[in-house]
């Protein structure tokens, strides 16, 4: 990995701080000519998710370019509040304190550990493996009472979902691929962009052309229109960075749009279990975009598809 942040990165976030700047000054404009005429709760609501994204876009560029091992300690702090996002919803008569701690503070940071050793086998069987076999057992060795069933499984999918799945992404940059040495970063920001651009496109495709909901249960705003031109927008925008990636063009364009779809069916997974639960967002962390996982649950399902794909077809 000579290389982690090779000039195409550059060009890349570069674009990324030209759309935000245009953005930014879209919404200045709209506050100063518009203001009394647009609700004052959508303005509010656009800067907040505006002045979100420049967090979250400088985060991503200044962990890449400090190096694989603070971008693989970055998404370790990510997992570990995703994971508390998602342990808050769950009774305390279901989750005792020790496993949820044990969660925390055992299993996010092993699973960092053995991506940064770069033992994929072992970071890939250690969730899976590990936690199904030892939270049972914890569980039991604590005395736990009540809804045993119901807080294994929960305290189990949560681990797969928050740091299994997420820690995909960081995983990327370990992998070794045949002629694609030290551009690890672009293939991350390759997911990362498509994945989050798919999301904007279909709320904005959703917005203006929306008619028929395609799952008002479970999130009333998305619509079968904004479905339809974000996932074929956003996977015509990934297949136009194939230069980036150590894919054909035609192999980019599946990727783009597998991720996309795994994307979509991620957010209404995530959904689900939020309506389930009776809440809006996962936290408040993100001012106007929610908590983690309300930014994470299209890449929880698309990061793990692009890292074995990639893994089984192009790495050595």
């Amino acid at each position: 990995m000579t290389q982690l942040f090779p000039t195409e990165a550059l060009l890349v976030f570069a674009g990324l701080g030209g759309t935000l700047l245009i953005a930014t000054g879209v919404a200045l404009v709209l506050n100063w000519r518009l203001g009394d005429t647009i609700s004052p709760s959508v303005l509010a609501n656009l800067d907040a998710r505006i002045k979100a994204w420049w967090v979250m876009v400088a985060t991503v560029g200044v962990a890449l370019w400090l190096g694989p091992l603070i971008f693989t300690a970055v998404f370790g702090v990510i997992s570990a509040l995703a994971l508390r996002e998602l342990q808050a919803l769950i009774p305390d008569t279901a989750l005792d304190p020790i496993t949820r701690r044990t969660s925390l503070v055992v299993f996010v940071p092993v699973q960092y550990i053995l991506i940064a050793s770069g033992s994929h086998e072992w970071f890939g069987l250690f969730i899976p493996v590990a936690a199904l076999l030892a939270l049972p057992m914890l569980a039991i060795c604590t005395g736990h009472k009540g809804h045993y069933l119901q807080g294994v499984a929960e305290a189990q999918w949560g681990l797969m979902i928050c740091v299994y799945c997420i820690s995909h992404v960081p995983a990327i940059l370990w992998l070794d691929i045949p002629g694609y040495s030290g551009r690890n970063a672009l293939l991350v920001i390759f997911l990362l962009l498509v994945v989050q651009v798919s999301d904007v496109l279909q709320y904005v495709c959703g917005k203006l052309f929306g008619r028929h909901r395609i799952a008002p249960q479970l999130s009333p705003s998305k619509t079968v229109e904004g479905f339809v031109g974000g996932i074929l927008l956003a996977t015509a925008i990934g297949t136009a960075l194939w230069p980036i990636t150590p894919y054909s063009p035609i192999a980019t364009f599946g990727m783009a749009l597998t991720m996309t779809l795994m994307g979509f069916l991620g957010g209404l997974v995530m959904s689900a279990i939020k309506r389930d639960r009776g809440v809006k967002d996962w936290g408040g962390i993100i001012n106007g975009h929610g908590g983690v996982l309300d930014r994470l649950d299209s890449v929880c399902f698309s990061a793990p598809v692009l890292f074995y794909a990639t893994r089984y077809f192009y790495a050595a």
